[in-house]
């Protein structure tokens, strides 16, 4: 692995060109993805390490990415505490029974390894498919993004319940977020332990928070959940929606890696974190609709300002979107390879 353009990348070395990996890269946009859907359901294909390793393989045997992501979801830490979870297609992920009350705050358990001894399966799986190839990123989601599905029961426009918890009863806020932080940091450590190379923090909905709601709900506790990762020559990186305007004190909480979106320059952004911070991103996913020519172009000109820059891996600011053509997705990352610095 010490070869790995991820890795030298993830900790802040100048590589030949920037290595590439995508986030949603096992999905819904390639046809051998729904050929697997087609026979489970999604929660039959996180828990049965096989499939689990045939998702995750996909991108690495049709896309030829630099580093491969574990296939499975941020609520599996949530199903493990007791939540009641199930996915619908056209709806997404539902809680049956949503965390409101202190009593249901109580009832969460934290001592959740054994219900999720199915992901480190996966992960053996895995690597053995991989045999040294490439590296594997384990992840976990954020406290506040967990706790947003918690809460709504589901996905949220508003996150109208979380806000009015976080707003009227902080201390039961704290108690809930408290509990997922536990049971994120022995989960990743549990990633690591079975073999990942790297892991990614996912707080998905922070944009949803103001900078003070921020600091206070979601940044004390990926902090905490840093601070005890086993993390010897094991990357953290961090992510979130907004991280274009939390980078700074994302930094804070010393991930090796910050993630950032595609609403700011990347190289400013990463001017602004202490030496020593790679980042991660951060194309428009978007732009992958487009023409070739335009994806050329763009990724090239995000390659051009980040010139000479150790630490950059390339990435989308967020997801590939289910509809993007696979072409353009395998074309992108042709571009990304054929550059040289």
């Amino acid at each position: 692995m010490k070869d790995s353009l991820f890795l030298q990348a993830a900790f802040s070395n100048l590589t030949e060109r920037p290595p590439v990996w995508m986030m949603r890269q096992a999905g819904r946009f390639m046809p051998e993805y729904w050929e697997i859907k087609n026979k489970y359901s999604f929660l039959e294909m996180c828990k049965t390490p096989e499939i689990a390793a045939d998702v995750t393989m996909l991108p690495v045997d049709l896309l030829g990415i630099d580093a491969a992501i574990l296939f499975s979801d941020i609520l599996v830490t949530g199903e493990a505490m007791g939540g009641d979870l199930s996915f619908t297609a056209g709806v997404g992920p539902k809680f049956a029974n949503p965390v409101r009350t202190q009593a249901d705050i109580d009832n969460l358990k934290t001592d959740v390894g054994d219900g999720l001894q199915y992901v480190a399966d996966a992960i053996k799986v895995i690597q053995q498919r991989l045999n040294g190839s490439i590296p594997l990123i384990g992840f976990a989601g954020a406290p506040f993004t967990v706790m947003s599905y918690l809460v709504e029961g589901g996905s949220s426009k508003d996150f109208k319940l979380t806000k009015l918890m976080l707003h009227n009863h902080p201390e039961m806020a704290h108690q809930l977020l408290s509990k997922i932080a536990t049971v994120t940091a022995d989960y990743l450590n549990l990633q690591i332990e079975a073999g990942v190379n790297a892991v990614q923090i996912f707080d998905s909905w922070a944009l949803a928070l103001s900078w003070d709601d921020y600091s206070e709900f979601s940044h004390r506790y990926i902090v905490e959940i840093i601070s005890k990762l086993k993390r010897k020559d094991i990357p953290v990186i961090s992510f979130c929606k907004g991280s274009s305007v939390f980078a700074p004190l994302m930094a804070q909480a010393k991930p090796d890696v910050v993630s950032i979106d595609w609403n700011v320059d990347l190289l400013d952004i990463k001017k602004r974190l202490p030496q020593g911070v790679a980042v991660q991103g951060n194309l428009d996913p978007h732009i992958l609709y487009a023409d070739k020519p335009v994806i050329k172009d763009r990724i090239h000109r995000l390659f051009e300002r980040m010139r000479n820059e150790p630490g950059f891996i390339f990435n989308l600011g967020h997801g590939i979107m289910p509809d993007i053509p696979f072409d353009n997705v395998k074309y992108a990352i042709e571009v990304v390879k054929e550059f040289r610095y």
